[in-house]
C-alpha cells in the first residue's frame, strides 16, 4: 500500500474535533454518524474502493477485476463496524493492529459474506493493514493516547532490555546442570577509567556521572560491552548506583555499531536494512529488537526530543574504516539535533584518533587495565558465580582451593600477571585453571589453544554427555568449520553474519570435511556448532557472531596461516581491525613465515599513506613478543626500523605506543636528554604498560621537576606492585604542588611509611578511621576525597589534622557538617 494515500483515506473516516486530553470512544469519532458528521454511510463503499485500489497498485493488479468488488463490499462492512465497536482510542492502540482487526471482525460478522477462501484471506490482510493505519491516526491525533501508549511500550521495552542484557557468559563453566551464563549482578566488576591526559583513575560509574557525552576507549576484552550492558540494565530496572542517580527515568538504546551495516545481504524476516547510523525511529529495527512492530509511531523521536534518552553506541571499531567518518558525522549531528540526551560511545583505541569527537563536547575516557585489586576482585567474583549451583561439599572445597592457588599464581608469575589485565583474559584464566585442576598454560597462543580444547572437546566429554542430536564431532573438524565462519567475517569486514550466510558458508566447505559431512547437512552442523561449542551465539533472530571478538580474531588467524595467505595480511595491515589477527598469526606461524610477514610490514609501499606506514611498522614491533622463534636478523631490522617511531609527538601517540605492550620498553629512548614535554609523553607511554618492568624505565623519569611528569608517575601507582613502586618511584617524587593518590589501604600504609605527604588524593573508599590512622597528621595540609561519600557527610574526624587548610570533594553532598574551622571546602563543579 501507498502509506500516504492510506493515511489520507483513514483520516477521512474520522471527525477532526473531539477531546484529546482523555480516552475517547472510537464510535464517537467516526465521521459517518453523530452530530458532527462529515460523511454518510453511502461514502463508505467509496473509501473502501479507494483503499482496495491502493492495495492492488502495490500488490497484484492482474487480480484486480476478480477481487475488487467483493473486497470493496467486505471492507465497507468492516469500516461500518467502527461506529459500533465498544473500544476507546487508548484501549484500541494498546491492542495493536492484529488484535484490533480481530475485534472489528467480531463486530462485523457478516463482512466476509459471499467471499471465497482466497478473497477472505485478502480481506483479512487488508483489514489488518487498514487497522494499523487507523491506530497510527489515533495515536497522532491525541497526545493523551500517545502518552499512554508510550508508557505501556516503555514498560515492556524495559523488561526486554533486562531480559536481553542482564547476564554475562563466564567462559568455561562446565559443571553438570550448570547454566551457560550468570546474572549480571553476580559477575559484574566495576571497571576503572582514566581521563584523557592522565589524572586520577575512578570507577566508571563515577567517571560517567554528570557527563552528557563520553567517548570511552578500551582494548579488546577490557569490558566495554559489559559496561554498556550494566548501564542499560540498571537504567531499565531503575536500580542505579548513587553516582548515576541522574540517569533515572531515561530510556536506554543499546546500539551495537556492527548491526548498522548489512552489505546487501538477505534480511532476516522483514527487518529493514539500516543505512549507516539509523534515524531514531529506526533504532530498534536496526538492532533487530524482536518487538519492533509494537513500537508506537514516533516514540523514539519523542524520547530524544524530550531529552530522555541514554544512547549506548557500542563498538565504533566494528564499523569499516571507510564508514567511520559517516558515523562521526551522525554523532555530531544527532546530539545537536536532540539536546539533553546522554551519549556513551565505545571503541577500541586504535580505531579513532585523539579528540575524534572533542568538537562536539565528548569527554574522552579510557578503560584502565585491571589493577592488582581488580584482578583479585574478578577472580573472587568468578568463583563466587561458579559456586552458585554447587551443592556437594567436596566440590565447593576444591573450587575454593583453586581460587586461592590462582590468586597466588597471578601475583607471583609474571607471564600470568601480564595476561590477566582485562576481564576477558581473567575469565579465560579462571576457566582453564579450574578445568585443568590447578594448572595453566603460558602465553597467549597456548591460552587460546587450551580454551578451544576445553570448550570444543573436553567440556562435553568430561560431563559424560551423549552426543546431542546424534552429532559427535572431534575438536579438529569443529575448529576448521568455525575457522570458515571467522575467515568469512574477516574478509567481509564483519563481526556478525546472517544465519543464512553462515549455513551457506558451512555448506560450501562441508564436502572437504567428510567427518562432519557424514553426520549432517549444513543446517544440522550449524545448530551443533551454535549449541555445543560455547563459541557462537545468536545475538538477535537471524544473526550469528562469536561470543567474543578475540575468538573470532584467533580463528581467523588460524585460517590465514593454514592458507599461507600472508600477502593478504600484509595488504590489510593498515586496517586497525586486522591488528589482533596479525599478532596472532605471528604467534601461530612457523619461523620463516614470521620473517616473511614482519618483513612485509616493514617494506615500503608506493600507495601507503604516511600514517599507515607508521602503523605497520609499530605493528611489526608489537608482533615481536608473539614470535616464538625468529631469525635474529629480522628481529634486528624491526628494532632498527621502529627505533625512531617510539618517540611520540602527541599524547595520543604516546598512549598508542603503550598499548602495544612491554616490547615497547626495549625501544623507548633514554629520557635523560629530552625536554620536559617529551619526557611527559614518554611517561604516558611507559605508564600505559601495566607490567612491573615499566618501573625500571620510570625510575629514569622520577627526578624530573616537571609537574606533568611527576603527576603522571604518581597517578600510575595503582598499576604496579605497591611496595616496590612506593620505594622506587613515589618516594623520590618532588612533593611541590603534587597530589599523591591513594586507592587502597596498602597504598595508604605505604605512603605513611614514606613519612606521609602534604597533599593527598583519596581515590578509594577508605573509612574515616582508616584515614585518621593512615595519614600523617603533622604533614597533611590538603586533602582530596575523589570518590562518592554519600549524603549527609560528617567531617568532624578532620579535626585530627591540625595543619589541614583545604578540602576538595569530587561529588556534591546534600549536607556536609563538622568541617573544622579554617578549612576551605571546594566541591567539584560548584
Amino acid at each position: 500500500m501507498d502509506p500516504a494515500a492510506i493515511a489520507t483515506l483513514v483520516q477521512e473516516l474520522f471527525v477532526a474535533d473531539g477531546p484529546v486530553d482523555r480516552p475517547v470512544r472510537i464510535a464517537s469519532l467516526v465521521a459517518f454518524q453523530g452530530d458532527h458528521r462529515t460523511l454518510t454511510e453511502r461514502d463508505l463503499p467509496r473509501i473502501a474502493a479507494a483503499l482496495v485500489n491502493a492495495e492492488q497498485r502495490q500488490g497484484h493488479p492482474e487480480q484486480a477485476q476478480a477481487q475488487a468488488q467483493p473486497l470493496t463490499d467486505a471492507l465497507a462492512r468492516t469500516l461500518h463496524a467502527l461506529g459500533t465497536v465498544d473500544l476507546d482510542d487508548v484501549r484500541a492502540v494498546r491492542l495493536g493492529p492484529q488484535a484490533f482487526a480481530r475485534h472489528l471482525a467480531i463486530a462485523a460478522p457478516d463482512a466476509d459474506e459471499g467471499l471465497n477462501a482466497a478473497d477472505a484471506r485478502s480481506h483479512a490482510s487488508l483489514r489488518e493493514a487498514v487497522c494499523a493505519h487507523i491506530l497510527r491516526f489515533l495515536t497522532i491525533r491525541s497526545p493523551f493516547v500517545t502518552a499512554a501508549e508510550d508508557a505501556a511500550f516503555e514498560e515492556r521495552y524495559a523488561q526486554d532490555i533486562i531480559a536481553a542484557h542482564d547476564h554475562l557468559t563466564i567462559y568455561g563453566i562446565d559443571l553438570a546442570h550448570s547454566p551457560d551464563s550468570w546474572p549480571l549482578d553476580a559477575a559484574y566488576l566495576s571497571l576503572e577509567t582514566e581521563a584523557d591526559g592522565g589524572g586520577p583513575s575512578a570507577p566508571a560509574e563515577q567517571a560517567l556521572a554528570g557527563r552528557e557525552r563520553v567517548l570511552l576507549w578500551g582494548v579488546a576484552g577490557s569490558g566495554k560491552t559489559t559496561l554498556v550492558q550494566r548501564l542499560a540494565v540498571s537504567v531499565a530496572r531503575g536500580d542505579l548506583p548513587a553516582p548515576l542517580a541522574g540517569l533515572r527515568g531515561r530510556v536506554p538504546f543499546v546500539l551495537p555499531v556492527r548491526r548498522f551495516r548489512r552489505d546487501g545481504l538477505p534480511e532476516p524476516d522483514g527487518f529493514p536494512e539500516p543505512d549507516g547510523f539509523p534515524e531514531p525511529d529506526a533504532f530498534l529495527s536496526a538492532v533487530r529488537y524482536p518487538h519492533t512492530a509494537a513500537q508506537p509511531p514516533g516514540w523514539a523521536e519523542r524520547v530524544l526530543s524530550h531529552g530522555r534518552g541514554l544512547l549506548l553506541v557500542d563498538g565504533v571499531d566494528e564499523a569499516p574504516e571507510g564508514e567511520r567518518e559517516r558515523l562521526r558525522e551522525a554523532l555530531r549531528e544527532l546530539p545537536a539535533r536532540y539536546p539533553g540526551n546522554i551519549w556513551l560511545v565505545t571503541s577500541r583505541p586504535s580505531a579513532v584518533r585523539e579528540n575524534w569527537l572533542a568538537s562536539e563536547r565528548f569527554t574522552e575516557l579510557k578503560l584502565s587495565p585491571l589493577s592488582r585489586e581488580g584482578v583479585t576482585a574478578f577472580i573472587r567474583r568468578w568463583h563466587a558465580a561458579a559456586r552458585q549451583d554447587i551443592t556437594d561439599r567436596a566440590d565447593l572445597d576444591r573450587l575454593s582451593g583453586y581460587e586461592e592457588t590462582l590468586l597466588d599464581a597471578v601475583r607471583i608469575t609474571r607471564d600470568l600477571g601480564r595476561l590477566a589485565t582485562n576481564p576477558l583474559m581473567c575469565g579465560l584464566l579462571c576457566a582453564l585453571h579450574r578445568d585443568r585442576r590447578g594448572y595453566l598454560p603460558h602465553g597467549r597462543k597456548a591460552l587460546y589453544d587450551a580454551a578451544l580444547s576445553m570448550l570444543l572437546e573436553r567440556r562435553d566429554r568430561e560431563r559424560a554427555m551423549l552426543p546431542p542430536e546424534g552429532i559427535d564431532l572431534p575438536q579438529e573438524p569443529k575448529i576448521r568449520l568455525l575457522q570458515k565462519l571467522a575467515h568469512w567475517m574477516l574478509v567481509n569486514g564483519r563481526s556478525e553474519m546472517d544465519r543464512t550466510t553462515a549455513v551457506e558458508t558451512l555448506g560450501r566447505h562441508l564436502p572437504a570435511i567428510p567427518h562432519a559431512a557424514r553426520q549432517g547437512g549444513p543446517e544440522e552442523i550449524y545448530r551443533h556448532l551454535l549449541n555445543r561449542t560455547g563459541l557462537l551465539r545468536e545475538p538477535t533472530p537471524g544473526s550469528v557472531d562469536f561470543v567474543h571478538r578475540t575468538f573470532q580474531d584467533y580463528l581467523s588467524a588460524r585460517a590465514v596461516v593454514e592458507r599461507h595467505d600472508f600477502d593478504f595480511l600484509i595488504d590489510h595491515a593498515h586496517l586497525d581491525d586486522w591488528e589482533e589477527v596479525i599478532r596472532m598469526s605471528v604467534a601461530l606461524a612457523r619461523p620463516d613465515e614470521c620473517g616473511y610477514l614482519l618483513e612485509g610490514l616493514l617494506a615500503a609501499r608506493k600507495d601507503a599513506r604516511p600514517v599507515h606506514a607508521r602503523h605497520r611498522k609499530l605493528l611489526a614491533a608489537a608482533c615481536l613478543e608473539h614470535a616464538t622463534e625468529l631469525d635474529p636478523e629480522v628481529r634486528s631490522r624491526v628494532h632498527r626500523y621502529t627505533r625512531d617511531l617510539v618517540r611520540p609527538t602527541s599524547l595520543e601517540a604516546a598512549r598508542a605506543l603503550g598499548w602495544i605492550g612491554p616490547i615497547v620498553l626495549e625501544m623507548l629512548p633514554d629520557p635523560g636528554g629530552v625536554s620536559d614535554e617529551e619526557a611527559h609523553r614518554l611517561a604516558v607511554t611507559a605508564t600505559s604498560i601495566a607490567d612491573d618492568r615499566a618501573i625500571d624505565y620510570l625510575v629514569r623519569l622520577r627526578d624530573r621537576a616537571s609537574w606533568a611528569v611527576r603527576a603522571q608517575l604518581a597517578g600510575a601507582w595503582r598499576r604496579y606492585d605497591t611496595d616496590r613502586y612506593a620505594e622506587e618511584i613515589i618516594g623520590h617524587l618532588d612533593e611541590r604542588e603534587l597530589d599523591f593518590p591513594v586507592s587502597d589501604l596498602a597504598e595508604l600504609r605505604a605512603l605513611r611509611r614514606l613519612g606521609g605527604r602534604p597533599c593527598v588524593q583519596i581515590a578509594g573508599a577508605l573509612t574515616p578511621e582508616q584515614l585518621t590512622e593512615g595519614l600523617v597528621a603533622e604533614r597533611l595540609t590538603e586533602l582530596w576525597l575523589a570518590y562518592d561519600l554519600g549524603a549527609d557527610l560528617d567531617l568532624s574526624w578532620l579535626a585530627a589534622f591540625p595543619r589541614l587548610h583545604t578540602l576538595r570533594l569530587s561529588h556534591r553532598n546534600t549536607g556536609v557538617t563538622g568541617v573544622p574551622e579554617g578549612v576551605q571546602v571546594i566541591v567539584a563543579g560548584a
